[in-house]
């Protein structure tokens, strides 16, 4: 049933794709007027999340459940990185074990059973880093930190974040509006683990080889478009306080590409998505079939053939995803996933508190 599901979504994304040409689609286009909100996610998903947040803080001595509360307009909240550094909020190594099973818990409320693999392997990467480096103790896989902004528990906005080196995952829920998302990051190093009990794991390899199928797949002439740079751009343009550094599309469109190979752009479009729980993926991919999908611009730098740095980004109205695979001779990931209108829910809050509301 989900198979069948899954298929009809891309099978309208892109025949919205496909549609991109009439006139009266216009008005998705980049500058122009915002693109409607879709109906919310429903109250039991909001209920469920809230649950798992309050779970999460009812397992903490109270000592440490105030280092992981900050009001939602506390300026932590935007302070997100992916860089091994100290972080606020409180890490697993401070947890006791009914609070790390509900962070998890937590983390399971938020995140498809895929994305939360995912999140797990990229904390548990530390490990290897830790077997494989001169200095690999300076890796902790313990030193991943949970914040919860607002009172989940309330009527009012709110929102949770887990974050550590190669992971910030970001949640904002706002009464009446979409739950915001990203920024989303998730990185691997190494990207092919090469050696020890998880040799061969590739814990970003979808987002790497749709990619790579598709450059290939593309004429001549669309790949003189695709490619911005010969080699890759180093790392993610769109870092932490950088968020507004590509503001214009680069690339090819979707609405100049085949109808096979749009449907493989939409498809590395949803690897990303559906990183979150399901009504939320769906949320969103319905906000991207509604903003016109065939405006999202694929964009690629660097050789083409496996085993060499490259970089590549899709921009489109509602979403940036950048991918990077560049240092450690070209086996070391950064992926991140904005909302160029809606990271953190800045729109939504602005919204929310200029109807009367005060923040928490």
């Amino acid at each position: 049933m989900a198979r069948l599901s899954r298929r009809r979504l891309l099978h309208g994304l892109a025949a919205s794709a496909a549609a991109s040409v009439l006139p009266h689609q216009a008005h998705g286009q980049q500058g122009s007027s915002p693109v409607p909100a879709l109906s919310d996610v429903s109250e039991p998903t909001r209920a469920a999340m809230a649950a798992a947040a309050l779970q999460f803080l009812d397992a903490l001595p109270p000592d440490t459940r105030r280092r992981a509360v900050f009001v939602v307009s506390d300026k932590e909240r935007l302070n997100w990185h992916y860089v091994p550094r100290s972080r606020a909020g409180v890490a697993f190594k401070d947890m006791p074990a009914a609070a790390r099973t509900a962070a998890h818990e937590l983390m399971k409320s938020s995140l498809s059973g895929v994305g939360y693999g995912k999140a797990v392997n990229v904390i548990r990467l530390e490990e290897v880093l830790r077997r494989l480096e001169t200095l690999g103790l300076m890796r902790d896989p313990e030193n991943y930190a949970f914040s919860v902004f607002g009172n989940p528990g309330s009527a009012a906005a709110w929102g949770w974040r887990v974050e550590g080196h190669h992971l910030s995952l970001n949640f904002t829920l706002v009464p009446g509006r979409p739950v915001a998302m990203t920024p989303a990051f998730l990185g691997a190093n190494p990207a092919q683990v090469p050696s020890g009990p998880q040799r061969g794991q590739r814990t970003l390899a979808a987002e790497q080889d749709l990619a790579r199928a598709l450059i290939q797949s593309l004429t001549g002439a669309q790949r003189g478009r695709t490619v911005i740079a010969a080699q890759s751009l180093g790392d993610i343009v769109s870092g932490p306080g950088r968020a507004e550094s590509l503001a214009t599309p680069a690339g090819l469109p979707l609405a100049d590409m085949t109808a096979d190979q749009r449907t493989h752009a939409l498809r590395l479009v949803e690897e990303y998505v559906r990183n979150m729980q399901a009504e939320l993926a769906e949320q969103e991919l319905g906000r991207v079939r509604q903003a016109n999908p065939s405006l999202i611009h694929f964009a690629w730098a660097g050789p083409i053939e496996p085993g060499k740095a490259h970089y590549y980004r899709l921009h489109g109205p509602t979403l940036l995803i950048e991918y990077d695979n560049s240092q450690n001779d070209a086996n070391h990931v950064h992926s991140v996933w904005h909302d160029p209108v809606r990271d953190f829910a800045l729109d939504a809050l602005k919204a929310h508190y200029d109807h009367g509301h005060r923040h928490a």
